[in-house]
């Protein structure tokens, strides 16, 4: 990208920022419904077409959307899967309560408009789920080639759900936030100008005992001695924080996309992934696009990657394929286009089928990042794979 692109990347010391939330903040807890459905669907029939949408409020969840799969996935079904997601979370307070809150669902069937175009049939091969960009990137910050301040803001959070389901923090409650600034110098981050964590916690600590809970949690997460000030420190800044999860604010499913991608350090088409089979593009195109960007990366053909992607409703090819090596490139841009074009079908179904994306993979990437996770044995984070690094090299020699 240029310079006006990447706003002040260019500078000699700059700050940036990047936020997280939990799988406790409402948004979370409707994402993570969403996508537990989502996997319902796919562990009965792979061909699910799923497009669900969650809301949350006190004691409240509702559910609506467009399906189709097997019968077998009842109403009586999704319900105890939105419970048992909410339990799993956390949630057993008088205002949000697994077992208390009301359920209504409001699922049906999927537009056959919408259908005749993903289907194939005939010499048709299937199209896109719907029109879009998508973007993925990669970069040289972390081991993970993962911007480095939504990377932190990520660890904090599991750091902080980890010691809460553990036992040894129960005075932890599920919602929370962090946000990281970094101070970057020549282009590379060297240490936290400021972090901020704001957690849900038992009426009975003090800010000054949720303080020293959190500490660790980010002391031990950042790099040697990337530590802010202590009068950049946060914790807590409104003063109080027991309300918390869908009883202090109303959640809606792919509310998080910034949180879910790369923090701002790169572009975002707009579109959400949770409750959305694979037909999506918003959801496997952003994937694919994030699987080539760090394999460009990791392959060493440039330090920073940003790929663009676009598709348009019921067509099977993507409209364009943009790179952009923000002047790192060690290739020149088009060739690696022409070489990613050869090295992936970039088809809704060539990105399903390469990615193995039809399985029941997603609730876990409903909170804490769908980028910079690592590969799973089942195929979760498939897109986080490098095994392409071998075949662009050679091509790219």
């Amino acid at each position: 990208m240029t310079d006006a692109k990447r706003g002040n990347v260019s500078q000699e010391r700059y700050l940036f920022t990047s936020e997280s939330v939990s799988e406790g903040h409402p948004d979370k807890v409707c994402d993570r419904i969403s996508d537990a459905i989502l996997d319902a669907y796919l562990t009965a029939d792979p061909a699910s077409r799923v497009a669900v949408e969650t809301m949350t409020t006190t004691n409240l969840i509702v559910i609506a959307g467009e399906v189709r799969g097997p019968d077998s996935v009842t109403p009586d079904n999704l319900e105890q899967i939105a419970r048992a997601a909410v339990r799993d979370i956390g949630y057993e307070q008088d205002g949000f309560h697994w077992q208390q809150a009301k359920f209504c669902c409001h699922v049906h069937s999927q537009s056959v408009d919408i259908a005749q175009g993903v289907d194939a049939a005939g010499n048709k091969d299937e199209g896109a789920g719907d029109q879009g960009i998508m973007f993925g990137y990669a970069c040289r910050e972390t081991d993970a080639l993962m911007p480095a301040a939504i990377y932190y803001s990520h660890a904090i959070l599991r750091s902080l759900a980890e010691a809460r389901h553990s036992g040894s923090e129960p005075g932890l409650g599920p919602d929370a936030k962090s946000q990281v600034t970094l101070e970057y110098v020549d282009g590379k981050p060297v240490r936290a100008k400021s972090v901020v964590v704001s957690t849900q916690h038992a009426a009975d600590l003090d800010q000054d005992q949720v303080k020293a809970i959190v500490r660790p949690h980010v002391e031990n997460t950042l790099p040697d001695g990337w530590m802010c000030d202590e009068d950049e420190f946060y914790v807590n800044p409104t003063g109080r924080f027991v309300i918390g999860g869908p009883d202090g604010d109303a959640g809606l499913t792919g509310r998080k996309i910034i949180v879910d991608t790369y923090g701002g350090a790169a572009p975002h088409g707009g579109g959400a992934f949770s409750g959305k089979d694979p037909t999506k593009v918003d959801r496997s195109a952003a994937y694919a696009a994030r699987y080539l960007a760090k394999n460009v990366v990791a392959a060493d053909l440039a330090d920073r990657c940003t790929i663009q992607l676009s598709y348009a409703i019921g067509v099977s090819h993507p409209l364009s394929v943009y790179v952009d090596t923000d002047g790192t490139g060690k290739v020149a841009e088009k060739k690696i286009e022409d070489i990613l074009r050869r090295s992936m079908d970039l088809s809704p179904r060539g990105i399903r089928e390469h990615l193995a994306l039809s399985r029941p993979i997603y609730a876990r990437t409903a909170a804490y990042g769908h980028f910079g996770r690592e590969p799973e044995p089942d195929g979760g984070f498939s897109w986080e794979k490098a095994d392409l690094v071998d075949e662009l090299r050679r091509a790219a020699a």
